[in-house]
């Protein structure tokens, strides 16, 4: 099983990149962030069309999560299932071929010390109950997407300057290990032990893909069991290059299963 987390920003706007992108490296699941997008507005057919099934968790111009399958998708359920979030359009989980999938748009917290910081590490929190809640570690479960946490000093291009802001935040760091202690290993760095790999370059630095000043915040985990048959996992750079990229690129894990 190939599959894929990429937060594109909008979904009609990266259109373009995903079709193409989907036409050549024809994943079996893709996680899509951030779709912004109303769920009658979604662009179904396009996916339709190259042969995937589609779950769909949207609202208007904020947020949004879809999940992309060629195999059958079943047991959708979107959010937390209680009334903490209820407009929050950051969770869709489902189960593909066997495996569980949890596809999340982490919250990004905007400022240390703000109201909207509070609600992603409280965000964090329900999530990691929400694992407990519905998932045993001895099952296969991968959780991906847009984690908004660069947690270790080389998921960052610059760990001195950015330590304590929000995205690189102690505060956050013990969320996410609360969360992985669940059972949840990060695939890619079984893989990739080096820094200097991102998924994410701020439009707002100067050719920041060239100088490769960008962090690592889209993530994929899967449980033990998974994670021990993941034969690989690359950060997919090319499209970021492309005409009217995302800030982000694709991550993708490939399964023997």
């Amino acid at each position: 099983m190939k599959i894929a987390t990429f937060n594109a920003a909008s979904i009609r706007a990266r259109l373009p990149i995903l079709v193409e992108w989907l036409a050549q490296v024809e994943p079996d699941v893709l996680a899509i962030q951030e779709t912004k997008v109303e769920d009658d507005k979604f662009p179904l057919s396009d996916f339709e069309d190259l042969g995937y099934q589609v779950a769909i968790h949207g609202q208007k111009s904020w947020n949004g999560v879809a999940i992309l399958s060629r195999s059958p998708i079943s047991s959708v359920r979107t959010g937390f299932g209680d009334d903490l979030f209820p407009t929050d359009c950051r969770i869709l989980s489902c189960e593909i071929d066997g495996v569980s999938i949890v596809n999340t748009y982490v919250p990004n917290g905007n400022t240390v010390g703000s109201d909207k910081f509070l609600y992603k590490l409280s965000w964090m929190e329900r999530f990691r109950q929400l694992l407990d809640e519905r998932y045993r570690p001895d099952e296969p479960v991968i959780w991906l997407g847009d984690i908004n946490v660069a947690p270790k000093p080389i998921d960052v291009y610059d760990s001195k300057k950015m330590f304590g802001g929000v995205g690189h935040h102690p505060d956050e760091f013990a969320r996410l290990d609360a969360i992985v202690d669940f059972g949840l290993i990060d695939v890619f760095r079984k893989h990739q032990p080096e820094g200097g790999n991102y998924t994410f370059w701020d439009f707002q630095i100067p050719r920041s893909v060239e100088r490769n000043l960008g962090w690592r915040i889209d993530h994929i985990y899967a449980t033990e069991a998974l994670a021990d048959r993941c034969q690989s996992c690359v950060i997919d750079i090319d499209p970021r290059r492309w005409t009217r990229p995302s800030d982000h690129t694709f991550v993708v894990a490939d399964f023997d299963i």
